[in-house]
């Protein structure tokens, strides 16, 4: 494999550790992916929530518990650490500036356009020299408008975009029809965005790499999108069943436990469709049940908390935290190929083998089919 370029960092292998909330991964995957060779990211969505102020100062909670992840992570690590931050979050301006003054090596934007984000950061004062920028998108127009964005009222770009496609977990960027019928392939989405970049690397002189999410679970998969142009690619699901994965055995036994037909699209009350593990939470919810709460901070910018049948947050913290009877899990489509808990350096072992066998078979023009397990 060769190494992912973003900005002044030279990853030595060119996986970026999906930013996965409420607490699933925080400073021990983030620093474990790190040491491993790639990219380790801290998922700033309501990272306070362990706090014991959150209920009543979530923002303080929220920037106060980032610093200390980010913190913790750098002293286990001397590899490079992201942040993901959501611009749905009421606070994700606060959320940056923590983010670039603990000089973070990466941040992660997405859900939502980030259009703002060099004026935030100039308004700051804070040097931002170290930290690379990448934006996260689900679409060759969505890019195309960030980046024209950057270039007109901005002067520059961002150092990397993550193309985001329809087999992600969590909440996704396509609307819930084009999500059962048959999706848009990832290579599809790779192509037509790195064409959208490349006119921008030329305008300002510099390398934008085009990193490739969702659905991708093993090296063959890698070497395949890779192909298509990706310079790197971000894995969540992968990284959940890890011994170092900051969420609870419970949480990581629902992936190991779980089947292909468990693996199904909700509405959130978000306003997303999103992927998840089916349960018996999930199942109460689709009956019409409600999770009564009272919302102290609403965190997210488009939850209508009046309207929403239960807590986003708390059941994603529930769940982090074991409690699946009151939370479930978010999982990419391949979430239920998960059959065992493994450290995250062997998954990087198995990645390069997996990568390097699938190129041999390139070379020799022929197309690997996995056996499924």
């Amino acid at each position: 494999m060769q190494a992912l370029k973003i900005g002044g960092m030279n990853v030595r292998i060119p996986v970026i550790q999906g930013g996965m909330g409420v607490a699933v991964s925080l400073s021990g995957l983030a620093s474990a992916v790190a040491n491993a060779g790639g990219i380790g990211v801290i998922s700033a969505a309501c990272i306070g929530m362990n706090e014991p102020d959150y209920l009543k100062n979530s923002q303080e909670a929220n920037k106060r518990a980032l610093k200390n992840e980010i913190r913790k992570a750098r002293s286990l690590t001397d590899g490079y650490l992201g942040v993901n931050i959501m611009m749905a979050l009421t606070d994700h301006e606060s959320l940056i500036k923590v983010a670039l003054e603990e000089k973070i090596d990466l941040i992660i934007m997405g859900a939502g356009l980030p259009l703002n984000i060099p004026e935030i950061i100039a308004k700051s004062g804070i040097d931002n020299h170290h930290t690379q920028l990448a934006v996260k998108v689900s679409s060759a127009k969505a890019a195309r408008l960030i980046f024209q964005y950057w270039a007109d009222k901005h002067n520059c770009i961002p150092d990397a975009v993550v193309v985001e496609g329809p087999l992600a977990g969590g909440h996704l960027g396509f609307k819930k029809a084009d999500l059962e019928i048959e999706p848009v392939p990832l290579e599809k989405l790779i192509r037509e965005t790195v064409a959208t970049v490349q006119v921008f690397e030329a305008r300002f002189g510099k390398e934008v790499p085009v990193i490739a999410a969702g659905g991708i679970y093993n090296g063959y998969d890698m070497y395949e999108i890779m192909e298509a142009g990706a310079k790197g690619v971000k894995m969540g699901t992968r990284f959940v069943t890890t011994y170092e994965c900051d969420a609870s055995v419970e949480f990581k036994e629902s992936y190991i436990a779980s089947q292909k037909e468990d693996i199904v699209i909700i509405e959130s009350p978000v306003g997303l469709p999103g992927r998840a593990i089916y349960n018996d939470f999930i199942r109460q919810i689709s009956l019409g049940e409600t999770k009564p709460f009272k919302c102290s901070w609403h965190c997210l910018s488009t939850c209508d908390f009046r309207k929403a049948p239960y807590c986003i947050a708390q059941a994603l913290f529930n769940a982090a935290r074991g409690n699946m009877e009151e939370g479930f899990a978010f999982t990419g489509t391949n979430g239920y190929r998960a059959t065992k808990l493994q450290h995250v350096e062997d998954i990087f072992k198995e990645l390069a083998f997996e990568y390097n066998v699938q190129k041999a078979l390139a070379l020799m023009q022929i197309k690997y089919v996995e056996i499924p397990s």
